[in-house]
């Protein structure tokens, strides 16, 4: 098997990691209030092109997002116009707590810089090795396309697996019986 159609096998076993975001925990600093993460983010609305998330005081945004369960990330999709689009998109992996003043001070867990194909919903595949017990990711967004103030985003949708673990509650002893 070649190396491109296992990578096409991989991405077929991916799954749209939207139905487990924790909504009561999710956070978008730097949005304009008319434009909020949901736009870009939820089923129906992320799919209308009349919506989007935008940037409010300057080209970046900072997402945070997490799950109620652990996943495996394999790739994001970001799509954008073509000006205001999304640049440089910075990823961290279980790093909560994160604003504009710190989060610089940390390696991203993986970095892409999007090209226009990117924005028209091609998925940026991850490193995978890096994704491997998310239970939060964070998104910054440091730069768009052209350099304007504001930055807008179509869609993200994040593609992976859950992570199989086991429910200890639910195990029951298993008495020793002697014969």
């Amino acid at each position: 098997m070649s190396a491109e159609s296992a990578a096409t096998n991989m991405l077929r076993s991916q799954v749209d990691l939207l139905d487990f975001i924790d909504w009561s925990g999710v956070e978008c600093l730097n949005y304009n209030s008319s434009h909020p993460l949901p736009n870009a983010v939820k089923q129906g609305y992320r799919e209308d092109d009349g919506l989007n998330l935008e940037s409010d005081a300057d080209e970046q945004l900072l997402i945070y997002l997490p799950f109620t369960q652990v996943v495996k990330l394999h790739s994001i999709v970001v799509k954008g116009p073509e000006e205001e689009g999304p640049k440089t998109v910075k990823l961290f992996s279980n790093r909560e707590h994160m604003g504009f003043s710190n989060v610089n001070d940390f390696p991203p867990s993986d970095k892409a810089v999007l090209s226009s194909d990117n924005l028209k919903g091609h998925p940026v595949v991850l490193k995978f090795v890096k994704f491997q017990n998310v239970r939060s990711l964070t998104i910054f967004i440091e730069d768009n396309q052209t350099g304007s103030e504001i930055t807008k985003v179509l869609k993200i949708a994040l593609f992976g697996t859950t992570v199989e673990t086991t429910d200890m509650k639910g195990l029951k002893k298993i008495e020793d019986h002697q014969h």
